[in-house]
């Protein structure tokens, strides 16, 4: 039987888009499902910034009247102006193990962007950086975390079988953290509060964080991460968004602020409980009982696991040993909350300021993530 493409128009549509990702996963136990309402709004013009400077479209194949596969075709025109390029994205990209129906999805992408005067097909990557992005290559057997892409090996075989060349790879390290900070990390610590004139200001929570910095914390992560893959400037609409969504789930005795003299943010890092295992208890729905999963996580003051989410250091205090106050401020909550190992996020692997943070402890590289790039 033929596959079809149809595209996504409805909101129950939409659902069934999101549910398919699940169901392709139902009884592989290291897939972590998104919440589902985030999803839902991920897509909606009205609930997410990002849709202001992006277009998409969302479709998926069937064989008869069986889903086998999703996709979303997406030109992000600020970061295309950004980097000077002509790319069409695709994410969200899930499919039966069948080379005919991931070729006609990624056809289809393909010549929607063509349409629009793309001349390169550029993912798996998100609308912004912030989105999931890079198919996993190593690390089948470990669990997803809450903000890295899971899928089968099989998909690999798939984008080789289109014609998909590497872009960028980033790596997921897994840090075992010591029961003290290094001597020689407290020695460099203190001197670069000496010398750059800087120090940890440990804000308690959403509130207090927003009343004396509004959204220049987001403004630090901007500027830090401009130079790095694919990565889309933020409008103040993004900014208040990402706030709004993350700054909710935080603890705040993992979010460290570095300021300077003139009380400027100069340097930020986050981490947060790995929420994964509530995650896939709930199958990433709130109701009926999801929300209890979620909270217990979120509140654990007990944990074998934490995710780090970023570091960010604003480029005219780069190469100053800013990092080392990240660990000094946090190791000592790692170790009172009896964390065993941290997960980092997706890292390039040319990022190598940032992979040296993580391998200067005990460690392991035991995932491998890649972009994938295709002139149409």
């Amino acid at each position: 039987m033929a596959v079809q493409i149809k595209p996504i128009q409805t909101k129950r549509e939409l659902k069934q888009f999101i549910q398919f990702a699940n169901d392709l996963y139902a009884e592989c136990p290291y897939y972590c499902p998104p919440l589902f309402f985030d999803e839902m709004n991920c897509f909606r013009p009205d609930r997410n910034p990002a849709l202001q400077v992006c277009e998409f479209r969302l479709w998926m194949a069937y064989r008869g009247n069986e889903p086998v596969g999703r996709i979303a075709g997406i030109i992000n025109h600020k970061a295309n102006e950004k980097w000077g390029y002509k790319h069409v994205r695709f994410g969200w990209f899930d499919f039966i193990d069948d080379l005919e129906v991931s070729k006609a999805l990624l056809d289809t992408v393909a010549a929607w962007g063509k349409e629009h005067g793309m001349d390169g097909l550029n993912g798996p990557v998100g609308f912004t950086d912030f989105d999931h992005e890079g198919l996993l290559l190593e690390g089948y057997d470990y669990p997803a975390v809450m903000a890295s892409l899971y899928n089968y090996p099989y998909y690999v075989r798939h984008m080789d079988a289109y014609g998909l060349t590497k872009e960028a790879d980033w790596i997921e390290i897994q840090v075992y953290p010591p029961t003290e900070l290094p001597e020689r990390l407290t020695r460099i610590a203190e001197l670069v509060k000496e010398r750059s004139h800087v120090h940890v200001d440990k804000v308690k929570n959403t509130r207090e964080l927003v009343r004396k910095y509004g959204i220049e914390y987001m403004d630090v992560i901007d500027v830090a991460y401009q130079k790095l893959y694919n990565f889309q400037p933020m409008t103040d609409k993004q900014k208040n968004y990402y706030k709004d969504m993350y700054f909710p789930l935080l603890n705040f005795d993992f979010v460290t602020i570095v300021v300077n003299e003139k009380n400027e943010i100069v340097g930020v890092a986050v981490g947060m409980p790995d929420i994964s295992d509530a995650l896939r208890k709930c199958g990433g729905k709130l109701l009926p009982f999801g929300w209890f999963h979620l909270l217990k996580a979120l509140k654990a003051k007990k944990m074998d696991s934490f995710s780090f989410l970023l570091i960010a250091v604003r480029p005219d205090y780069q190469d100053k040993g800013i990092n080392s106050l990240f660990f000094q401020d946090q190791l000592p909550y790692i170790n009172q909350y009896g964390i065993k190992r941290l997960e980092t996020t997706n890292i390039l692997e040319t990022n190598s300021k940032n992979i040296a943070n993580f391998t200067q402890f005990d460690h392991k590289v035991h995932k491998l993530h890649r972009a994938y790039i295709k002139q149409i």
